[in-house]
């Protein structure tokens, strides 16, 4: 016997790969990652306070965007959880700057159009070593659907 609630529909992600997993807080780790305000943090500091009469001992976090540099602060019981980005670094070889976004290649040669060339310090830096004519190498960090630029380096010569 089948009925209409046999048929599933089942929406398709990106190699199952999800955009957080839960990690208990006292496991979390200053330089780790962490959720704060539905952002994607990197944490800088935390402390743990002494068990209270309620029972459970709390972490306070600091931590900064990854994306947007602004400090983020949390308060949590240390047995319960909270969600850690998952984060992606790769280094992508600069073919152009193009109406203020960067066209990259990967190592497998796909190329990628779609990052901001950020109107900051390093944005100005990879602009100006690449009007010098310098063969950049620009380092991509990406989680929870964002990405941006955060760091550069001179190609090495050769190869």
């Amino acid at each position: 016997m089948s009925t209409d609630d046999d048929n599933h529909t089942f929406e398709t992600a990106n190699a199952g790969a999800s955009a957080t997993f839960p990690m208990q807080c006292s496991a979390l780790r200053k330089n780790g990652f962490v959720v704060i305000k539905g952002r994607p943090c990197k944490i800088v500091d935390m402390s743990t306070s002494k068990t209270g009469k309620h029972g459970h001992a709390k972490v306070h976090l600091v931590a900064i965007d990854i994306f947007t540099g602004k400090k983020l602060e949390d308060l949590s019981p240390s047995t319960h959880n909270m969600e850690v980005p998952n984060v992606r670094r790769e280094e992508y070889t600069l073919v152009d700057i193009d109406d203020g976004f960067l066209n990259l290649m990967s190592s497998d040669n796909s190329m990628k159009d779609d990052v901001k060339l950020p109107e900051s310090d390093l944005g100005n830096e990879i602009h100006d070593a690449f009007d010098e004519g310098k063969e950049l190498l620009v380092t991509i960090i990406s989680a929870m659907g964002e990405e941006a630029p955060v760091s550069w380096k001179e190609a090495p010569k050769g190869n």
